[in-house]
């Protein structure tokens, strides 16, 4: 089957990467992942191939979106479009995937809806459509009007809704009211994150030549456009920590932390410390943690689960969606989180010495196969005469 998965990061790296990760258990498929935002560094499986849209990204306000490399805004719009129903003429996929909308993304309507119309009155070859959402949504304005909207556009144009969640610990009808009045099935996958390999954690420490009793923190900031706060405080609490032990520092700052803010945390790094952009083996590194110092986004969280790594986590105050997930799990003794005070950096290193006391490795049971099971569903769909259907 081909699949076409669209997927449209503008602030942090978190839903393309979870959206990788889905494209990377669609092994019995062709699938083509149509990107538009910044790129970060990250390799595609043989079966994937990268579909560019001209680049948009989220302004300095974060009140909307611009033209990446100062491109005019009405012009890069216009060639995303024509190019986005180019590809759908050309490639005839069996199913369009599309991540976040009508859930959100309403920025990106210009593009998405005028396929889903074309696709609905025979102008483009139809397809299947299924959107692919996490499992807490932040709130809008207007909020009754945008739901009555996306509940319209799912029902007009939709197959299925995958959640990539576990109801246990957070239903989507939490974060959207009308959720019932969905008239397509509604999928809960499970949560979505790479596993560490059974042997991660040694094979890293010995990599990084720890012996038994050092401690390895590991700092990190998701995507980094907001992160400068945290992981400046990590940096100052480190050098407060408890001198009986030996400690290694590996600060992670994502790969859109503004460079002077990098070479600020990288001058600012003592001894036993070591500050990069990015590694592709993130979850590993957290394998071998015996903390983790972090945001609190979808993915960053869902790698502590899998890795079980003791966690103190800072939400993105902006919106509730990271501390809503975050209060959900503290109360299951999966992490900590961190209020804005604990990162005046005396008070971070007495919790951060407070947590590598503690014993143990946390468990949750949470169902963490979401890529997983969202490829079993995708195999198992099957295309009505109208081009939509469910299994």
């Amino acid at each position: 089957m081909k699949i076409a998965f669209y997927c449209q990061h503008v602030l942090g790296v978190g839903h393309f990467f979870r959206s990788l990760e889905i494209c990377r258990a669609l092994t019995r498929h062709q699938v083509f992942l149509i990107t538009g935002g910044a790129r970060p560094d990250a390799a595609l499986a043989s079966h994937v191939t990268e579909v560019r849209l001209p680049a948009l990204e989220m302004d300095r306000g974060f009140k909307g979106l611009r033209a990446a490399s100062g491109a005019d805004l009405d012009a890069t719009r216009r060639r995303r479009r024509e190019r986005l129903s180019a590809f759908f003429e050309t490639e005839r996929p069996d199913l369009f995937l599309v991540e976040l909308y009508p859930f959100g993304r309403k920025a990106f309507r210009f593009e998405i809806d005028p396929v889903l119309d074309a696709m609905a009155a025979g102008r483009l070859p139809r397809c299947g459509v299924v959107c692919s959402v996490r499992d807490i949504l932040v709130e809008k304005e207007a909020a009754e009007k945008h739901e009555a909207r996306a509940v319209s556009v799912l029902n007009r144009f939709f197959d299925a809704v995958l959640i990539h969640a576990d109801p246990r610990l957070v239903r989507l009808e939490e974060t959207f009211s009308r959720l019932d009045a969905v008239a397509v099935p509604l999928v809960y996958t499970g949560f979505i994150t790479p596993a560490p390999a059974a042997d991660a954690r040694q094979r890293l420490r010995t990599a990084l030549g720890l012996a038994a009793a050092d401690r390895l923190i590991v700092v990190s900031a998701g995507g980094g456009s907001v992160g400068m706060p945290l992981l400046a405080a990590a940096v100052r609490a480190a050098r407060h920590l408890k001198r009986a032990r030996q400690t290694r520092l590996q600060v992670f700052t994502g790969p859109f932390l503004p460079e002077r803010d990098f070479e600020q945390l990288s001058h600012a790094a003592g001894e036993g410390a070591s500050v990069a952009r990015f590694t592709p083996d993130f979850v590993s590194y957290l394998a071998a943690a015996d903390l983790s110092v972090s945001m609190a986004g979808y993915n960053t969280v869902m790698n502590l689960l899998a890795a079980r790594a003791p966690a103190l986590v800072w939400p993105f105050a902006q919106n509730h969606e990271q501390r809503l997930r975050s209060e959900r799990l503290e109360a299951l003794g999966a992490l900590q989180l961190l209020q804005d005070a604990d990162l005046e950096p005396v008070r971070l290193a007495a919790l951060m010495d407070r947590r590598l006391d503690q014993a143990g490795r946390p468990e949750v049971g949470l169902n963490l196969d979401g890529a997983r099971a969202a490829a079993r569903w995708i195999d198992a769909w099957q295309p009505t005469d109208g081009g939509g259907g469910a299994p």
